[in-house]
């Protein structure tokens, strides 16, 4: 990549990456080219040439749960018995929906439609309770609204409308193909955007969702059920558990507030028609291909893709959806090293050792404070590459069915019963929640632990023939930015068991709040082709990417070798990216992490190496005025 080093005091993210981004075309099935996204696509060809060579012959796969995963992976490739079938493996499926005559029919079947993966307007999930993260818990949800986010609904929304219309065309030709009349057609969508917009009331948007500690309000098992009188909430949620719970997460109490007058022997019609649209669409992909491809005809209108992906590609990324972690672990032990895994996870340990040196001579937290934090630091959990061992439910998939419908159906049955089984059990800590052939990373503040995927454990972000320099300013501010996580606004939360737990005094609590408040400042409002940035929205990502790069560049500088120029250049060469700009309107309006440009843009502002480096002065477009820079960690 040619980088021209004059620009660099006029744009960093320009002059690293502008001539490969004057020349870059997107794929046209694809939104957005560039960093992570080529990372992906490597590994795609990857795998895809792997398994069309293993569907030849399967025997040759020594793995039998790769065995299976390979055969699901036939079916999933087999158009021409897929377009014969049509829609006739879905029949059943979608007659389940249409036969339900009222409300009270709808409840009495609740427990089975949710087993067996319907939509619902009470979704309800198993996870770690955050105030006692030993034990999984029951929470109640909201459904999904159609359009990406609450505000798209507001009356000066120019993209709603025109969005709508999209999602109309593409369900009336979704119904035609699964044999519906037009007249019928018709009502269904209209009772089914009724429905929609009835909840979009009681609904919070993403800048809300992002601060997820808000997402915590428990209520006893009997207050719960007192949300409606409509229908029997107790019956479906004993049925569901084989048990009465003593208590219930509900995160987003304003949504079940309005519950009797969402759900009510009134509006069923409007519901049943809502849940037979979002049926239909997220069968079609598992159907002829031609219903393939009209089904992601709104989707792509959002993101900007200009095609559908090719058949073969598209059964890749189906069956791998279904087999994800079987196929992580393939892909980690055939091309992730042992010598590279205990290299980043020394990685790790040098991160650790930085942060906590800076928590030890941290002057703005107070001395029990900083002590807590140490410890939550101390007691970070790293997990890098792919996990020890496959998970269980993974072993029960065998493809025994001859339709990839009839298998999925049946998979996703085994997930959601294996699922709903976890609950009030003991949390398995070391589960993982991305499959090894992911490139990303994350923080899970209910562990406390730090993840690093395989696939992200590659250049530019890290390899064994760049320098210490390039590979700290890629994943090792990756590393950083994770375990910054913990003590952004949200992490900052959790104990070092992972529980909700204020371990802050309130005077420094309330000082962590303002230097949160000028990160907010920093970012809100910057102006990008896409629009305006939500600096609330994205204040968390941020805070970790601030204390991230910052940790990374003392690393940097405390190795033999290091050089400056290279760490700063690597970072802003990890975010090189080119996304259409229907897909950048959209990350605006919902995404939690702030445009790629202004996060490989405005971090290296805030530090005073990175003006000494490339000798920025007052006057460089790059020079920000020292108390405008923010520091936190």
């Amino acid at each position: 990549m040619t980088i021209n080093k004059e620009l660099i005091k006029d744009d960093l993210y320009q002059a690293v990456n502008g001539a490969w981004l004057k020349t870059a075309k997107i794929p046209a099935d694809k939104p957005s080219t560039g960093g992570f996204a080529d990372l992906a696509e490597n590994i795609e060809k990857t795998l895809m040439a792997d398994f069309a060579s293993l569907a030849k012959d399967p025997e040759k796969a020594s793995d039998p749960y790769l065995r299976e995963f390979i055969n699901f992976y036939k079916l999933a490739a087999n158009f021409s018995k897929r377009n014969s079938a049509g829609f006739a493996p879905a029949r059943k499926y979608l007659k389940t929906i249409e036969s339900l005559k009222n409300l009270n029919d709808w409840q009495k079947n609740l427990k089975n439609l949710t087993l067996t993966g319907y939509p619902s307007p009470i979704p309800v999930y198993v996870e770690p309770d955050m105030k006692n993260t030993s034990r999984y818990a029951l929470t109640a949800d909201v459904p999904s609204l159609i359009l990406p986010d609450k505000t798209y609904y507001e009356g000066d929304n120019p993209s709603a409308q025109a969005l709508l219309q999209i999602y109309t065309k593409m369900m009336e030709k979704l119904f035609r193909l699964a044999g519906y009349s037009e007249k019928i057609t018709q009502e269904i969508i209209e009772q089914t955007l009724a429905f929609d917009k009835s909840l979009v009331p009681h609904v919070k948007d993403s800048t809300e969702l992002a601060d997820y500690v808000k997402s915590y309000n428990k209520y006893s098992f009997t207050d719960f059920v007192k949300f409606s009188n409509q229908f029997n909430i107790k019956n479906f949620i004993t049925g569901l558990l084989s048990a009465e719970p003593d208590q219930i997460i509900v995160s987003q109490p304003k949504y079940y507030e309005a519950l009797n007058e969402l759900v009510t022997p009134e509006t069923f019609v409007n519901m049943r028609s809502w849940m037979l649209s979002k049926s239909l669409l997220a069968v079609s992909p598992f159907l002829s291909d031609e219903a393939r491809i009209v089904s992601g005809e709104y989707s792509r209108a959002i993101s900007g893709s200009k095609e559908p992906m090719n058949p073969q590609k598209s059964a890749y990324y189906l069956s791998i959806g279904q087999f994800d972690q079987v196929v992580g672990l393939y892909y980690a032990h055939k091309y992730f090293g042992e010598k590279a895994k205990n290299d980043v996870r020394q990685m790790v340990q040098k991160m650790v050792t930085v942060y906590k040196k800076r928590l030890e001579n941290n002057n703005w937290l107070s001395k029990k404070t900083r002590e807590k934090a140490i410890v939550k630091l101390e007691k970070l959990g790293i997990q890098v590459g792919y996990p020890d061992e496959l998970e269980e439910v993974y072993k029960k998939f065998k493809v025994e069915e001859d339709s990839l419908f009839d298998n999925s159906l049946k998979f996703d049955q085994i997930y959601l019963k294996d699922h709903y089984s976890r609950w009030n059990k003991e949390v398995d800590r070391k589960r993982w929640e991305m499959s090894a052939n992911t490139v990303n990373a994350y923080y899970n503040p209910s562990y406390n632990v730090i993840v690093f995927p395989a696939a992200i454990l590659q250049k530019p972000f890290y390899s064994l023939k760049q320098s210490s320099s390039e590979n700290y300013g890629g994943i090792g501010a990756v590393i950083a930015h994770e375990i910054s996580h913990a003590f952004d606004n949200n992490g900052a939360h959790f104990d070092e068991f992972g529980n909700l737990n204020n371990w802050w005094s309130k005077s420094d609590l309330d000082h962590f709040e303002k230097l949160s408040q000028k990160m907010i400042k920093e970012f809100d409002g910057l102006e990008t082709k896409a629009g305006k940035v939500n600096g609330k929205l994205v204040v968390s990502e941020n805070i970790a990417d601030a204390g991230g790069l910052s940790c990374a560049l003392e690393a940097a500088k405390n190795e033999d070798d290091a050089d400056l120029e290279e760490f700063f250049i690597n970072w802003a060469r990890v975010w090189c990216l080119k996304s259409s700009l229907e897909r950048q309107k959209l990350l605006l309006n919902i995404d939690v992490h702030a445009p790629h440009e202004l996060r490989a843009n405005i971090q290296p502002q805030n530090l005073a190496d990175f003006y000494t480096t490339f000798k920025i002065k007052k006057g460089d477009p790059m020079y920000l005025q020292p108390e405008k820079r923010v520091n936190i960690w």
